[in-house]
């Protein structure tokens, strides 16, 4: 375990990991590049790491056709009409939202106007003018906001304060012109952990929420992060808060995988604790969100966040072949945690995912064993 470890740390440093580990039953260890017995991720029709896609979690090939037209021609209509197709109370339409949104605040930053005559994100401006009452356009614009807060400003300061306050006031607009939509409240749970809102506040948003879309995925995991201790509640409202929601999931809901989320909000930056991934605590909730991966359906748009977590702990925990088979399904996207903390989630994908190959191997794995 010291050996595997000590090598993660030396690999996460700046080496390349994938070409240069050694398949051998019961360990791993480094040979030189390009040797027959080094575990090499293309085996298993895996991408090459320039090749991966940090902007979403999983497929949509929909989101990516519009975000290309959008970009490509500053038009905003496509934009508009994709989400005005999309479910309100669905998971897809958050991520969609979040995606646009990003898109823009990523283009204002590449090209901040001033000297231009285009600055990045004109569409959206464009957008919000020419259409002011497009619930969908309202939405992006409120979520575009609250990204330029964290993106662009310190967090405590007076200019941070002062565009949530904004995203705010844009949120209720975006909840008006769409009553039973639960986006415009999701947004706000964000600003909600930014102003640092009373409990009493966030409960009030969060009955809102709960009224409009009592088993959403993404609102969960975006209110869980109010709850947890580096924010404004602790390890044990964070565990709470996930434990309870799981408890009441549906039947095929995401939401029992809720606590492992819990889990990792709350892993110490150091750990010395032998065996700490295999304790009962992360054990029950690798479990738990097995099973709602196993139980969800194949289309559900959060499947992917949690398929990227399991690889995390299972690969922490030595549990390759269950690694391996959550990698099958994912490789490709790596826009979800835990990869999107790093300010190169391709690269700290590509660890695990050749620390799982090679672990895999090390154990009597092979392409011909893995199933699809």
């Amino acid at each position: 375990m010291e050996i595997l470890w000590f090598l993660f740390a030396v690999i996460m440093i700046g080496a390349v990991l994938g070409p240069v580990l050694l398949r051998r039953r019961g360990g791993i260890r480094q040979v030189a590049p390009g040797s027959p017995d080094a575990a090499d991720p293309a085996n298993y029709g895996f991408l090459r790491q320039e090749e991966l896609d940090i902007r979403m979690p999983g497929p949509d090939a929909d989101l990516l056709e519009v975000l290309d037209l959008v970009q490509r021609t500053q038009e905003w209509k496509a934009a508009s009409q994709l989400l005005a197709g999309t479910e309100t109370h669905g998971e897809r339409r958050w991520q969609r939202v979040q995606a646009f949104a990003g898109a823009a605040s990523l283009e204002l930053q590449q090209r901040p106007g001033g000297v231009s005559d285009n600055p990045g994100g004109q569409w959206l401006r464009v957008w919000r003018a020419e259409t002011p009452k497009d619930a969908g356009g309202a939405a992006v614009h409120a979520e575009f906001l609250v990204q330029q807060a964290w993106r662009t400003a310190a967090q405590g300061t007076d200019e941070f304060r002062i565009i949530l306050e904004e995203a705010k006031e844009a949120c209720a607009q975006a909840a008006l012109l769409s009553p039973g939509d639960p986006v415009p409240y999701i947004i706000e749970l964000s600003i909600a952990r930014g102003l640092a809102y009373p409990r009493e506040e966030f409960e009030q948003l969060w009955l809102k929420i709960l009224d409009r879309a009592p088993a959403h995925m993404g609102a969960h995991l975006a209110a869980l992060h109010y709850w947890c201790e580096k924010w404004h509640g602790s390890r044990d409202l964070a565990y709470d808060f996930a434990e309870a929601a799981a408890a009441r999931a549906p039947r095929g809901s995401l939401l029992a995988a809720l606590p492992l989320f819990g889990v990792y909000e709350h892993l110490p930056e150091v750990n010395l604790v032998r065996g700490f991934y295999e304790s009962e605590v992360v054990t029950k909730a690798v479990e738990g969100a097995l099973f709602a991966v196993h139980s969800a359906r194949a289309d559900d748009p959060m499947l992917a966040h949690v398929r990227h977590l399991l690889v995390f702990f299972l690969v922490r925990s030595q549990r390759w072949s269950e690694a391996m088979n959550q990698l099958v399904h994912v490789d490709g996207h790596v826009g979800a945690l835990p990869w999107t903390l790093s300010e190169d989630p391709a690269s700290d994908y590509a660890v695990y995912r050749a620390l799982a190959v090679a672990g895999y191997e090390a154990n009597g794995g092979s392409p011909a064993t893995l199933s699809h």
